[in-house]
């Protein structure tokens, strides 16, 4: 007896999920650089004492770098998934 196993169908659903999560980080990644602020200068006496803006810029940069490598593999998975088979069959292992 054979079992079919979906190949294609596993690095799409790969690619969605870095989709999804690099599009979640680089936004992150552009409101910290651009609008945000460390919730440290809630509570520190003066803004930008406990954590200094370079500081912040250099997170907030990783947050975007991160956030694009994530959504170029998704752009890579989903193309690398077309050369993939839709299936591939192969003789069932039985469990004993």
């Amino acid at each position: 007896m054979n079992e079919k196993i979906k190949i294609r169908g596993l690095a799409t659903l790969s690619s969605w999920i870095f989709l999804f999560w690099g599009a979640m980080v680089s936004l992150k990644g552009l409101y910290d650089l651009f609008i945000g602020e460390p919730e440290a200068n809630l509570y520190a006496p003066a803004a930008w004492e406990f954590v200094s803006r370079e500081q912040w810029s250099r997170y907030g940069g990783f947050e975007l770098l991160y956030g694009l490598a994530c959504l170029s593999l998704a752009w890579y998975l989903k193309r690398y998934s077309a050369f993939l088979p839709e299936t591939v069959s192969r003789p069932r292992l039985d469990a004993e």
